[in-house]
């Protein structure tokens, strides 16, 4: 009987193994985050046996160039990792599919992940959903802190100025090392975008998120103090540690920035120094409470290659929930050092009582997440007008001018 059930199979095509249904997933190439991956599709693949996950990666400046290359013509990734601000350029590009009614249940969405989540959305339609979310702190080197006479880092920003000047060290003309690592395309532009305008009592957009507003008293006044850690204090020099990630070799492996602000995705890479450091709120202005941070997140989306034929599409839609669960978040928070988006997770106050993790999860409360049209576009936008002061000469006033109507007109033509 069981020989006849066997020629049976194959005579209708069906071999042993061709049950089992593979799927391809994409991110970008980040040594934590392919592992954290790595490590989920293996658990994944135990307990889903019908189902195989191929993990691609690619590095990070050309990943979307492959995403748009290759999707299009019907190539690569059935299931894709994407910046929550690339959505919009990728769902109207046909990039990313909405999440299936059959599998997904928008008001459990809704309930279950943390509200800056809510960005995963194009028009109340959830089209991806995340591991992990993000905010920013302030990284510094304790060691360096505690040589200079600081035993605790700042917690308003003309405290940061203080200490960032007292750690700030030249021979002659040439920096040996600087208290900031000034990153205006690293996490900067959202440092000024996100945190200084509102800070200084601005805000970057209207409510309906149409109209740029940081073209204001506050908006110059943000941009005036933080080019004046460059032009004036001295503490801060672009591109000291060539490259967009300088800033980061610089504080962890060279050792000559004492202090930058980064994601809560750095946690894991920073772990690895082996000087004293921390990691605390960024700081606030001096007599004021306003608080405030940018929330971000990686989303994972079914492409229009997992719709394709019914069973990719329900492997697709399985593995997307295994790796956006709760145990999933708690792998991927213990290897990446990301926060976990469910709610439930990031309302453990254990979580927000850890030394490294609680700034980041404290700061979840106040983060506001740019609702971006084009996010390389909005970027390049504010980094050269950062630049435009720091390298040209150009005063604030000018320059958050010109920033404001080419951004405008970007969200004008993206609407």
């Amino acid at each position: 009987m069981k020989r006849f059930l066997v020629l049976l199979a194959v005579m209708l095509g069906v071999g042993i193994g061709a049950a089992q249904t593979t799927i391809t997933y994409w991110q970008y190439d980040y040594k934590t985050r392919v592992d954290a991956m790595n490590q989920l599709i293996a658990q994944f693949e135990a307990a889903n046996p019908d189902v195989k996950v191929v993990q691609e990666t690619f590095p990070y400046d050309g990943y979307p160039q492959q995403v748009a290359a290759s999707l299009p013509a019907g190539q690569g990734a059935d299931v894709v990792q994407l910046f929550y601000g690339w959505l919009p350029t990728w769902q109207r590009a046909g990039y990313v599919i909405p999440l299936p009614e059959q599998y997904f249940s928008a008001t459990e969405l809704d309930a279950n992940f943390a509200p800056v989540a809510q960005a995963a959305k194009v028009a109340g339609t959830w089209y991806g959903l995340p591991t992990a979310v993000r905010s920013l702190a302030l990284f510094y080197n304790a060691d360096m802190l505690a040589e200079a006479g600081y035993d605790a880092p700042p917690a308003t920003w003309e405290e940061f100025v203080e200490i960032a000047k007292a750690l700030t060290v030249k021979e002659g003309d040439r920096f040996v090392q600087v208290g900031y690592g000034f990153a205006p395309n690293g996490q900067d532009h959202h440092l000024l975008r996100e945190v200084l305008v509102r800070q200084f009592g601005g805000a970057p957009y209207s409510d309906d998120n149409l109209t740029v507003t940081y073209d204001s008293e506050a908006g110059i006044e943000a941009l005036t103090f933080y080019t004046d850690w460059v032009t004036k204090y001295g503490f801060a020099v672009p591109e000291f540690v060539p490259g967009n990630n300088g800033y980061r070799d610089g504080f962890r492996q060279l050792e000559n920035i004492a202090m930058i602000v980064d994601g809560s995705f750095a946690i894991g890479d920073v772990k690895k120094v082996a000087f004293n450091w921390g990691v605390t709120e960024l700081p606030v202005r001096a007599g004021s409470d306003v608080k405030s941070n940018f929330g971000s997140f990686f989303m994972n989306g079914l492409t229009p290659n997992a719709a394709k034929d019914p069973a990719k599409l329900e492997a697709a839609a399985r593995f997307l929930k295994f790796v956006t669960s709760d145990d999933a978040m708690k792998l991927w928070l213990d290897v990446v050092g990301e926060l976990p988006a469910s709610r439930t997770l990031i309302a453990d106050p254990e979580l927000a009582a850890d030394p490294i993790y609680g700034p980041f999860v404290r700061a979840l409360d106040y983060a506001h997440a740019t609702v971006f049209v084009d996010e390389s576009g909005q970027r390049d936008i504010m980094v050269d007008a950062i630049n435009e002061v720091v390298l040209q000469g150009t005063s604030p006033a000018e320059a958050m001018k010109a920033a404001a109507a080419a951004e405008q007109l970007l969200l004008d033509a993206n609407r």
